[in-house]
């Protein structure tokens, strides 16, 4: 009896530190698992933008929809010019002499094709909606506006995407907590987006640190 009482604790024992040794690894997985798939994320909303970017250089406006983004990098093309100063006489009737008008002259240089300028020729713009690691494919969610601001209306967007999909896989304690963040080293709020559809900016809500993860890679 002593002998089976004995092997009844080792087991129990051997659990207990099983159990306390996946409280104290699941955090840092956690936290693993988040960091690799928001750098993922975050280098694809950036790509999102530098098009987003470019539809506007362009067009004059933000894409609505991925549909139409997409066909702007499969067909659009940049124009290429060049600035330079210069200056000419020209007679003052009024002080009776020719003084000289500054001015700056563009040149245009040529075309080249959108995909080719951001994407470098891979043709990865095509899933550009998709969302990495969504386990069922979801897409990014994008919207375009107009704001108006101080009187002037400018052109707006935003794109993101939701933690839940992003971290389906992952215990839900911890993907609540990670809902609910409000820190300036955190990605905070329940989705990671790009743009803003009140304020005219284009800047993502994730902190400076998925910005060095990409130099330092």
């Amino acid at each position: 009896m002593k002998t089976v009482i004995q092997y009844v604790l080792l087991v129990v024992s051997g659990v207990l530190a099983y159990l306390i040794y996946l409280s104290v690894m699941a955090p840092i997985t956690f936290n693993k698992v988040k960091e690799e798939r928001y750098t993922v994320v975050i280098e694809k909303l950036k790509e999102i933008r530098d098009a987003q970017v470019a539809h506007r250089s362009v067009t004059g406006s933000y894409a609505k929809d991925f549909e139409s983004l997409i066909n702007f990098i499969d067909t659009g093309y940049y124009t290429l010019t060049q600035q330079k100063d210069s200056s000419f006489m020209r007679y003052n009737r009024a002080y009776r002499i020719d003084m000289q008008v500054d001015t700056v002259v563009v040149d245009t240089l040529g075309i080249v094709a959108v995909k080719d300028s951001l994407f470098k020729g891979n043709t990865s713009y095509k899933t550009l909606d998709v969302i990495p690691f969504a386990q069922n494919n979801e897409r990014f969610t994008i919207k375009a506006d107009i704001v108006n601001k101080q009187g002037f209306n400018a052109p707006v967007f935003e794109v993101s995407a939701e933690k839940n999909v992003i971290l389906y896989d992952q215990p839900e304690d911890m993907l609540a907590s990670e809902n609910a963040h409000m820190s300036i080293e955190e990605v905070n709020g329940t989705t990671i987006k790009v743009g803003s559809l009140t304020d005219v900016s284009t800047s993502g809500n994730w902190p400076s640190i998925y910005d060095k993860k990409k130099s330092s890679n």
